[in-house]
């Protein structure tokens, strides 16, 4: 399993699809190039395989690619392993495909079969940018299997890439034993003293495709009418900026910033209404958490957000820029409790139909069969 460490759904995604699997008797070996968010470590039959990067000033550019894939070439060799399964397109596929000559090469004794999981931004973002398009493409048709994480992203593949091939669409998943709304009444007093109405949680990775600027212009509209706080989860680039943004309409005693959060359940369990309105979401896994406890979710309708977040059921999927329509909803959603109840309770039933790992995990066994078949 080759993902990314840094906070973001695909390490979240690659962490607990490696723990499910582990459970299920496979060894994984997880290969990174740091623990990645919401790593456990002691777990059984799930190792961790860190990629040591070294710094030459004059060799920048290529430094954890070709680490990358002398790291996996090592470990496929010695550990006899069946699937790479990279999640992302560049560079981890490419990295398996690199893999895969050098062990080519060098008489292998064993040369798995390349499994790629497309996340979003290696195809949203660097799969239309012309300097990468070629590799995108090429690592994904040289991947045995691909499958992407939503019908909008596997249409944006073929449009985007010009890929052709097929691809499997595997949502992503939860443990539904765990993504659950629990009691915290205690949480709840504290982040809603007496004559407050209603609580907002947003949570991200603070990266400005999150607008978490919108979320705070939509809070501003909201407090107009109705007396919510906001509480920010997550941590990233933008935060100085918002924290600034706060400040400026005087909402520092109504905006709670709570930095990362490897479990955020807790948050959510207390939670009125969950805010999202990014500029691009290929799936848009905050939002499935919040309704796994019950969250009703206001979205922007982009990427495969709609997929999950379905208008008028499950919460509401608005145009990116009708800031006007979300800060509405949001005010009708806290005023009326029983609309806010019956929404969250269809969320939290919709996910535990579709989206738990029960269902899912067995859809990336069926992935690998079908790789190891070819």
């Amino acid at each position: 399993m080759v993902c990314y460490a840094s906070l973001g759904g695909s390490g979240v995604v690659a962490t607990e699809l490696a723990r499910a699997l582990a459970a299920r008797g496979h060894d994984v070996h997880l290969i990174s190039s740091d623990p990645p968010f919401r790593w456990q470590e002691g777990l059984p039959r799930l190792i961790l395989h860190r990629v040591s990067t070294p710094s030459y000033p004059l060799f920048r550019e290529p430094q954890y690619l070709l680490a990358l894939a002398n790291a996996i070439a090592h470990i496929a060799d010695a550990e006899r392993l069946d699937i790479v399964h990279a999640h992302y397109a560049v560079p981890h596929a490419t990295a398996a495909y690199l893999a895969d000559q050098m062990m080519t090469s060098a008489h292998a004794a064993s040369r798995p079969r390349v499994v790629t999981t497309l996340h979003g931004t290696d195809i949203t973002l660097i799969g239309s940018d012309a300097s990468y398009s070629w590799v995108v493409g090429f690592s994904i048709d040289r991947s045995h299997v691909v499958t992407a994480v939503s019908e909008s992203l596997r249409r944006d593949t073929v449009s985007l890439v010009g890929v052709q091939r097929e691809i499997d669409v595997i949502p992503n998943f939860l443990d539904c034993g765990h993504y659950r709304r629990r009691p915290a009444s205690g949480l709840r007093r504290q982040m809603c003293p007496a004559g407050t109405d209603g609580l907002i949680v947003h949570m991200s990775n603070f990266r400005p495709v999150k607008r978490v600027d919108v979320v705070v212009e939509v809070f501003r509209r909201v407090r107009q009418d109705v007396r919510a706080r906001l509480l920010l989860v997550g941590d990233g680039p933008v935060r100085q900026d918002i924290e600034q943004q706060v400040r400026n309409h005087g909402l520092q005693d109504e905006v709670v910033f709570v930095g990362e959060e490897h479990d955020p359940v807790r948050w959510l369990s207390i939670a009125d209404l969950f805010l999202l309105p990014s500029a691009q979401e290929s799936f848009g896994l905050a939002a499935l958490e919040a309704m796994a406890c019950g969250v009703p979710v206001i979205s922007s309708n982009v990427g495969g957000l709609p997929e999950i977040v379905r208008h008028g059921i499950t919460g509401y999927a608005c145009e990116p820029d009708d800031v006007v329509q979300m800060s509405r909803l949001a005010i009708d959603l806290l005023r009326d409790a029983a609309r806010r109840e019956a929404l969250g309770l269809t969320a939290a039933a919709l996910v535990r139909t579709e989206y738990c790992a029960d269902r899912i995990v067995p859809l990336y066994e069926r992935a690998y069969t079908r790789a190891l078949e070819l």
